[in-house]
């Protein structure tokens, strides 16, 4: 499977723009302070994300079924949300392996 350097890009800004907020949210809270709720906002604005990719990618379909988009459009943007979502099911992925080794530590 070929992917297009475009949608590389996008995913790597995407990925640097969720580090830089977390980085930013980091340095402003308190030594020591435990903050859940920046991880719960992190994951929600990438499942949004992914969400909002794949309603481009069906719009610039329905664009193309219509004869208003390019098939290169279609082909880049089906692309994109292929990638989100693979980088989502490899982020749950990570969750689910980090929740079991916490379940398996001994008490």
């Amino acid at each position: 499977m070929s992917i297009p350097v475009s949608a590389a890009t996008n995913a790597y800004n995407a990925v640097s723009q969720i580090a830089n907020n977390a980085g930013a949210s980091a340095a402003t809270a308190a030594p020591g302070a435990v903050s859940g709720d920046d991880f719960a906002s992190m994951l929600k604005d990438a499942v949004n994300q992914v969400v909002e990719t794949g309603r481009a990618s069906d719009q610039v379909t329905m664009s193309a079924a219509t004869g208003n988009a390019n098939i290169v459009d279609v082909v880049t943007a089906v692309a994109e949300s292929e990638l989100a979502l693979e980088t989502m099911v490899a982020v749950r992925d990570r969750i689910i392996s980090a929740y079991e080794s916490i379940m398996r530590m001994p008490i």
